[in-house]
């Protein structure tokens, strides 16, 4: 069997050349306009309060938002099949642009939700189309450069998102930035049909996994609203109702002949659970940048607008090293940037830990900042080569784009469950801001660490069924 998981050496250039450059910018922005507005509108939303009212509904916009998010990439491999790359690019784009109209015409507050719900829905199928496109739209050999740009623009969304927002919010402009964003989908949604292989077209409808649909949404509302509890154990029950949920969904997905993951991932001796759970835990940790900024501000005194550039050294880390850790090409190599990455992102969130201070001096929060990019470079170390392990899982395109697309699930998946987490941890420091810091960033430590395990019994599990395979 050829092996796949060493890529030949490519550069930047190639992927940015005429030939390649139009897919590779759309698929790049699809996933960035999906990451820019997870938190965009949480810096937008005290002003639209402001403008519009609705302050009980505060905390239903992360929630809508993801969870609207998470069930689009679970169809995404169905819409490939049924209308093909350019169809579904065109579907994902013009949904994403109606729900950003709906938003910016809002009159009242729960319009703003239902267009964000409709926002989530566009960009969770741009997100899951920007890795399984790859497949289509770039040669293999790009396919590591490919997921490396894709990826990095989660990294760069969690970092324009909020100052986006913080910078409309403050010349009291919060529908133009909704505008914005509208005109961005309106302009990819024409380079879609220059830049993109139509696909192949299905004639048949492929069928919904709706039990499986159905669970993870309730798991990710579950999560989501365990995120908003006031309580610890308010919080820690809302997760556990989340797992659970999950466990049912594995379970059911082990049975079914209509599921969400490849049928791969469930074979006993496949690799592609353990590389999705390392996905997952890399993942995680992104949502303590949710926290960052409030320790920032009662810990180290920071000025609001300092604070949320303190959150976003973890996305900064993650998106500079994975533009440069896509070179690698060696097995050998990429194997260990694998278990290296969850590591680094775990010494990465002890030692922030440690360093936290009550009345923290200068010089200590500025040593913070290299600290979290160091932690965000671990993200950024595997996070390519393992989005590429799974693509290359299967030889089959259809299984192939089902577990490309499937990235997306896992990703924002997990990025609920940390932030929920992070926030049952915070609120185990009762009081005390220094406690809750300490609490959050050693429990994330522990947590991402797992990602080193699984990573590890990915690539024992990789070599047994190439040994397997070369033995037959």
């Amino acid at each position: 069997m050829k092996d796949t998981s060493a890529p030949a050496a490519v550069s930047w250039r190639e992927l940015l050349s005429p030939e390649h450059a139009g897919a590779a910018i759309v698929l790049a922005v699809g996933v960035l306009v999906g990451a820019i507005n997870i938190y965009l509108a949480s810096s937008l939303l005290p002003t639209a309060v402001a403008d519009i009212g609705g302050a009980d509904f505060y905390a239903w916009n992360m929630t809508i938002y993801l969870v609207a998010m998470v069930i689009a990439t679970m169809l995404v491999s169905r819409f490939l099949a049924r209308w093909g790359g350019v169809g579904a690019y065109l579907l994902g784009f013009g949904v994403f642009l109606v729900g950003s109209l709906a938003c910016a015409v809002s009159p009242v507050m729960p319009v703003l939700l239902a267009g964000r719900g409709v926002q989530g829905l566009g960009a969770g199928l741009l997100s899951g189309l920007g890795f399984a496109a790859v497949r289509s739209a770039l040669p293999q050999r790009l396919w590591t450069r490919g997921n490396a740009l894709m990826s990095a623009m989660y990294g760069v969304g969690n970092f324009v998102g909020p100052a986006l927002g913080g910078l409309f919010a403050q010349f009291g402009g919060w529908r133009m930035a909704f505008v914005t964003m509208a005109v961005i989908a309106a302009v990819c949604g024409l380079l879609v049909p220059r830049v993109l292989p139509r696909g192949e077209r299905g004639g048949a409808r492929a069928p919904v996994p709706v039990v499986s649909l159905l669970l993870v949404t309730a798991a990710t509302a579950a999560v989501s609203v365990a995120g908003v509890l006031s309580g610890a154990a308010a919080m820690a029950v809302g997760i556990a109702v989340a797992l659970l949920l999950v466990a049912v969904f594995v379970a059911h997905e082990r049975r079914s002949e209509l599921r969400v993951f490849p049928r791969t991932t469930y074979r006993p001796g496949s690799p592609l659970k353990w590389l999705y759970l390392t996905l997952a835990l890399l993942a995680f940790g992104v949502a303590v940048e949710s926290f960052l900024p409030l320790f920032g501000q009662r810990l180290g005194g920071l000025a609001p607008a300092v604070a949320g550039f303190l959150g976003a050294a973890i996305s900064l880390g993650w998106s500079a090293t994975q533009l440069v850790s896509s070179s690698a090409v060696k097995e050998r190599t990429i194997g260990r940037l694998r278990m290296l990455g969850p590591l680094l992102l775990a010494l990465g969130f002890l030692v922030q830990g440690l360093l936290q201070r009550q009345d923290a001096p200068v010089w200590l929060v500025l040593v913070w900042v290299p600290v979290l990019f160091i932690a965000g470079a671990g993200i950024g170390l595997a996070y390519p080569h393992l989005s590429v392990a799974v693509m290359s899982s299967t030889q089959d395109p259809e299984e192939g784009g089902r577990a490309a697309a499937a990235i997306a699930t896992v990703t924002s998946l997990s990025i609920a469950f940390g932030t929920a987490v992070a926030g049952a941890l915070v609120n185990l420091g009762g009081s005390s801001m220094l406690d809750a810091a300490r609490y959050m960033l050693f429990g994330f430590a522990i947590i991402c660490a797992l990602g080193a395990v699984t990573a590890r019994v990915a690539a024992r599990t990789s070599s047994l069924v190439s040994a397997d395979q070369s033995g037959r």
